[in-house]
C-alpha cells in the first residue's frame, strides 16, 4: 500500500478519535493529533517545543510554520510509513496552505479529507452526557457507557466529575468557534475536490465502513 495521508475533520464530539483508532488497527495508519505533539514536545523539551512554550507562556499563538515543522518531523518516523490520520490539525485555511507546502516539498500530499458531520444538537448531547473519575480518568459516557452506579466511578468509587468544557453552554461556545473556523478550511479542501462527507449520527460500525471504503479507494 502506498502512503496515505488524510484528514479526519469534524467537531468535537464526532468521534474523531474512536475513528482515527480504528484506522490505525485495520492500516497501520499512525494517529498524528497537534495537541499530542505540543505535549510530547514540550515534555521532552524539543527545540520546536521550548520554541512553541516561549509562545503559549506569553498567552500568543503557536504560529503555523512552528506547528507545520513538529508535524512534518513527526511524519518522517517510522511508524509512519503506512499513512498519517491527521486529528485536530489543520485547523484554519492558513495552516492547510501551509502543510500543503510542506508536504509538497518532501513529495506528499494530502489524499483525502473525511468530513465527520454531526448536527450541533447531537453533540451537545453527547458531549454534555461525558463524566470523569478524577482519581484514574476513566471517562464514562451516560448515554453509551454509564457507570454501575449513578455517579459513580466503577474502579475505585470516586465521584465522578464534568469538565467545564462539557457543560452544555460551553459546548455550544466550542462549537461556534469550531464552526468559525472550519467552514473556510472546509471550503478549501471542497475546491480542491478532497472531502468527502461521513454522516457522523449512524452507528460507530456504520462510520467506520464508511470511511474504511473511502480510505481502500485512495
Amino acid at each position: 500500500m502506498n502512503s496515505k495521508y488524510i484528514i479526519l475533520l469534524g467537531p468535537p464530539g464526532a468521534g474523531k478519535g474512536t475513528q482515527a483508532k480504528i484506522l490505525n488497527g485495520r492500516f497501520q495508519m499512525a494517529h498524528v493529533a497537534s495537541g499530542d505533539l505540543f505535549r510530547e514536545n514540550i515534555a521532552k523539551q524539543t527545540a520546536l517545543g521550548t520554541l512553541a512554550k516561549s509562545f503559549m507562556d506569553k498567552g500568543e499563538l503557536v504560529p503555523d510554520d512552528v506547528t507545520v515543522q513538529m508535524v512534518m518531523e513527526r511524519i518522517a518516523q517510522p511508524d509512519c510509513a503506512q499513512g498519517v490520520v491527521f486529528d485536530g490539525f489543520p485547523r484554519t485555511e492558513a495552516q492547510a496552505h501551509a502543510l500543503d507546502r510542506a508536504l509538497a516539498g518532501a513529495r506528499k500530499k494530502i489524499g483525502a479529507v473525511l468530513w465527520v458531520n454531526v448536527h450541533d444538537h447531537v453533540l451537545v448531547a453527547r458531549l454534555s452526557a461525558r463524566w470523569i473519575c478524577p482519581t484514574d480518568g476513566a471517562v464514562y459516557n451516560l448515554e453509551t457507557n454509564p457507570p454501575q452506579v449513578a455517579g459513580k466511578c466503577d474502579k475505585d468509587g470516586s465521584a465522578l466529575t464534568q469538565r467545564d468544557d462539557d457543560k452544555p453552554g460551553a459546548v455550544r461556545r466550542r462549537l461556534e468557534v469550531f464552526q468559525a473556523q472550519t467552514k473556510p478550511l472546509l471550503e478549501y479542501y471542497r475546491r480542491a475536490n478532497l472531502v468527502h462527507e461521513i454522516q457522523g449520527e449512524q452507528a460507530i460500525e456504520r462510520v467506520q465502513a464508511d470511511i474504511v471504503r473511502i480510505v481502500e479507494a485512495l
